[in-house]
């Protein structure tokens, strides 16, 4: 018995709205997507409209499933997946880091995973720099949230119903919950990412020492720009 095409599509949605930070989440969305491959077309289109409703966290989430997901496309031979996010990937980087830089935030993680799609060889060198000019000027954009500026805006003030209010962000409120949310998954990935690195580091082969070179943009340094960034944010909902 066939499925029903608004039925998968529905589910699909359903799925890429309630990613989180582990590696499991990714992969039950990707084979679910894998099982109905016939429908690749309309469930591709589902990942760039979750990208572009849905709220910075779940962008992130999002992303991170797409390297999950054209791994694993690549691995069981369904390549269309593949060139379809190879073909949008700017329209992809676009919503998860917009122009107008209200993903700020975003773009280490934009970073990282193009990384992991160019070592596995789904993006080339020449996408990866293209698109990393442009996200410069945005990780700089004026419009990137000021912390001390918007708590001290925010600081015992108080919405109708009495509820603390979240700081703004391009003057849209965004949720308490959102931003404890997004540390606890800034602190997850930053988890496994150091247990991968310890791993590496911890193997004498050629291999080891080949990844290691390979994933050097993402060492130290951006290990301390990712623990100041989690203190900031500690430190933002501590006051709110």
């Amino acid at each position: 018995m066939m499925a029903d095409p608004f039925e998968v599509r529905m589910r699909f949605t359903a799925q890429l709205q309630h990613l989180n930070a582990s590696v499991t989440s990714s992969q039950k969305a990707a084979h679910y997507a894998l099982k109905y491959k016939d429908m690749d077309e309309d469930l591709h289109s589902c990942i760039l409209e979750q990208l572009e409703r849905n709220n910075m966290n779940n962008r992130a989430n999002i992303l991170y499933f797409i390297e999950h997901f054209c791994e694993m496309a690549t691995k069981e031979g369904h390549l269309p997946y593949v060139r379809m996010i190879q073909r949008d990937i700017f329209r992809v980087v676009d919503s998860v880091a917009p122009a107008d830089g209200s993903g700020a935030a975003n773009v280490k993680h934009v970073r990282r995973v193009l990384n992991g799609l160019q070592s596995k060889e789904i993006l080339s060198g020449e996408t990866i720099a293209e698109i990393d000019a442009g996200l410069k000027e945005r990780e700089t954009h004026p419009a990137h949230l000021d912390l001390e500026a918007e708590e001290e805006e925010e600081v015992g003030s108080k919405s109708k119903t009495g509820t603390p209010r979240g700081p703004k962000v391009n003057g849209i409120r965004v949720d308490k919950r959102q931003i404890e949310q997004r540390i606890e998954e800034d602190r997850e990935r930053n988890k496994r990412l150091r247990e991968s690195m310890w791993t590496v580091r911890g193997g004498d082969s050629d291999e080891h020492r080949k990844f290691w070179d390979e994933t050097s943009d993402i060492g130290e340094d951006d290990f301390l720009a990712a623990n100041e960034e989690l203190m900031e944010r500690n430190q933002m909902v501590g006051v709110i």
